[in-house]
């Protein structure tokens, strides 16, 4: 597939590690050999896999003229603080729409993802309830920067439209090639789904490259496994059109919606466990929004028999980490381990 038609800015340096987890592998059985894709460890404000999106979003956003950006997200988004670190490297101002869940949720000195819009200095800081309709409230911010005399240019939620999305397309080009030099068959590949940018392009790259290893998306946000199948699939479509590819099948768009729990963002306790297994036993540090979750089935599909014995299953690792430290209060841990 060409890429080079798109306008891109280039934040990656290099491919990010594909690596074995054996001891996880080990602690779960022995059966299935697990291995991670370490999109955390992308490049710039503590990494993740909007950084692949946001090199053709931004490169979008500079080949039309724009000086300001205006993104939207929940109080802790990842893509949020990556949309502003990315702004800041390209000289742009960046505006953010926040949405809080509740009334009073807000905390301006909170930790995790929050202090970092304001250390990388966000031009500004709108939140939002709930109800509200984020692209008329994205687009409201922009009436009023263009009043006053600003270009700005709206990347939507996560990203996750087709110039985003060509992001995780070209990924697969770099995931095959990693596979390929390593003789690696993957039986099954573990990914979030979210607001569908990243799976979307995942199923689009891999179908486009004739690759048929399968996909499933576990639900980190409250939708059904058929809505979120639909969003993903009408947005692969729209992928393949651009990239003029065929249609993507609908089969290969494959959700699960039992790990999000009371909501998104919303703690549960397999949440927790997967974030405490990959820590204690690997070293890495998941978020307890979309890795979290993300682990949480892959663990329970691995202690149900859902892998055939000796397989080869790959997680993807979003990112997120800085989240992590917004959540200390569920995670119940001792205060001194002691010797």
């Amino acid at each position: 597939m060409d890429f080079t038609r798109f306008p891109r800015r280039r934040y990656c340096k290099s491919p990010t590690p594909l690596e074995p987890l054996p001891r996880l592998s080990r602690h779960l059985g022995g059966k299935v050999d697990i291995w991670i894709k370490r999109d955390d460890l992308l490049p710039d404000a503590s990494g993740g896999n909007k950084t692949r999106k946001l090199e053709f979003s931004i490169g979008a956003a500079i080949a039309q003229g724009a000086d300001t950006l205006i993104t939207c997200g929940a109080l802790q988004s990842n893509h949020c603080r990556l949309t502003l670190a990315y702004a800041r490297k390209e000289g742009l101002d960046c505006h953010l729409i926040l949405v809080e869940p509740e009334p009073g949720a807000y905390n301006p000195k909170a930790s995790g993802n929050n202090f970092l819009y304001h250390l990388l200095g966000a031009s500004g800081i709108r939140i939002v309830t709930p109800e509200s309709d984020l692209p008329d409230e994205m687009q409201k911010t922009a009436e009023l920067l263009r009043k006053a005399g600003k270009s700005p240019y709206i990347i939507p939620m996560g990203a996750s439209n087709a110039t985003g999305a060509l992001g995780y397309a070209l990924f697969v080009e770099e995931l095959m090639t990693q596979v390929n030099d390593m003789a690696l068959k993957i039986d099954q590949f573990i990914i979030p789904s979210g607001s569908t940018g990243t799976h979307a392009g995942i199923v689009t790259g891999l179908s486009g490259n004739n690759v048929s290893i399968p996909v499933t998306g576990i639900n980190v946000l409250a939708r059904s496994r058929e809505l979120q199948e639909k969003l993903v699939h009408s947005l692969s479509q729209e992928l393949a059109h651009i990239l003029s590819i065929p249609d993507v099948p609908g089969k290969l768009v494959n959700c699960v919606d039992d790990y999000v729990g009371p909501g998104y963002a919303l703690p549960t306790e397999a949440m927790k466990e997967a974030v405490f297994l990959f820590a204690r036993e690997e070293g890495i540090l998941l978020d307890p929004v979309y890795s979290g979750k993300t682990a949480a089935g892959l663990v329970d599909f691995v202690r149900q028999g859902r892998f055939s014995a000796g397989s080869t299953v790959l997680f993807l690792h979003t990112g997120g980490t800085p989240a992590l430290y917004a959540y200390q209060d569920i995670f119940d841990l001792p205060a001194n381990p002691g010797i």
